[in-house]
């Protein structure tokens, strides 16, 4: 294990409950009938636990994007031609894509990382960590060395501690790579030993064809590579991608630096699942913006234990769900810090007492 993931790992605390169950009791408090904010009350909870005080404000978000290829598109699994990972990688630089639109109605910067893109040629605005030109094909054997795996996870916490050092206080997850549909679902159905037909979706755009090899092209991988599920590297390494790595690796960095972190879609969820696998106390500091179109999407949510805020069958990736939910989280934060309590609303006893039965 590498010295900064061993360091991580020793520095990652579970959520602080004394300081959630205080923020709750003052949320009981606030004039509405208990429970009835629904999730934007456990929003603003959470984030008590997370850094230790009952009021909190957001002053400046951001979206990590990491950018990989995926050697497993030689076997035809994604509609999508290889070389866009490059494109749309430069794209998130230019102000154009979904995510980075998203990003500027929402007052959000993004960082963007090419952790193994197969160039080049992509710009400077383009965060150059890059691992590998690409992972190897995972159909035929491993598709990364246990050392990329980590190298790939410590970029990961290393980008979230600089924009934590910068003053970001709240983290989104984003990803891009043709054939990253492909690599989540080996994965997902790696680690919790389920059948690929119940897990595996389109993509982007597949037909009913090209959606049965896809399939059958993640049950050779697996079958090939035999992962252990027990052991996280060693699923990533031989049916993961350098993104889901990377991510991965994000979860783990804002887990130790006690900020906020928001999963976009599926293929950042699985990620969120590894680094949960890998660090239990993890967990408490995700949340999900949104519920994936993927048919695996649910099913992921459910393992973290964490509720989507919104459903409008997205399925962009990018990290243009985060963007939605930065709004929603500090929406959450600014309801709890401004509504009026009982107490300053003069509302007497009785009638406290009825709205709460």
């Amino acid at each position: 294990m590498g010295k900064l993931l061993e360091e991580t790992l020793n520095n990652i605390e579970s959520a602080d409950k004394n300081i959630m169950s205080k923020a709750k009791v003052y949320m009981d408090n606030l004039t509405k009938p208990i429970g009835s904010l629904g999730e934007m009350e456990n929003i603003a909870i959470k984030i008590a636990g997370i850094t230790g005080r009952v009021h909190n404000t957001i002053d400046k978000k951001n979206i990590v994007i990491m950018c990989a290829d995926n050697g497993v598109v030689e076997e035809g699994v994604s509609a999508c031609p290889k070389d866009l990972t490059a494109t749309v990688t430069n794209n998130f630089t230019r102000g154009i894509t979904g995510v980075c639109v998203m990003s500027a109605f929402n007052n959000s910067s993004l960082t963007v990382v090419d952790i193994g893109v197969d160039s080049d040629s992509l710009n400077e605005k383009v965060i150059d960590k890059k691992i590998a030109y690409g992972t190897r094909n995972m159909a035929v054997g491993p598709a990364m060395t246990r050392d990329e795996v980590i190298r790939a996870i410590e970029v990961g916490i290393e980008t979230v501690e600089k924009l934590v050092c910068e003053g970001v206080d709240l983290i989104g997850t984003g990803e891009m790579g043709v054939g990253n549909t492909t690599t989540s679902i080996a994965v997902l159905s790696s680690l919790k030993n389920l059948p690929v037909d119940s897990l595996c979706g389109k993509g982007s755009g597949l037909t009913d064809v090209q959606l049965e090899h896809k399939k059958s092209v993640i049950k050779r991988a697996i079958d090939v590579n035999a992962p252990d599920s027990e052991d996280v590297i060693d699923v990533l390494m031989k049916v993961g991608g350098l993104d889901i790595a990377g991510l991965c690796g994000c979860f783990l960095g804002a887990a130790k630096s006690r900020v906020p972190i928001v999963i976009d879609g599926l293929i950042s969820s699985i990620a969120a699942l590894c680094a949960m696998r890998i660090n239990k106390n993890a967990k408490d500091y995700m949340f999900a913006s949104h519920l994936s179109a993927e048919p695996a999407a649910q099913c992921v949510l459910d393992e973290l234990g964490v509720n989507a805020m919104i459903n409008l069958k997205m399925r962009l990736g990018e990290g243009s769900g985060c963007a939605l939910a930065f709004n929603i989280i500090e929406s959450s934060l600014y309801t709890m810090n401004n509504m009026g309590t009982f107490d300053q609303a003069n509302i007497v006893s009785d009638f406290l007492i009825d709205i709460r039965e």
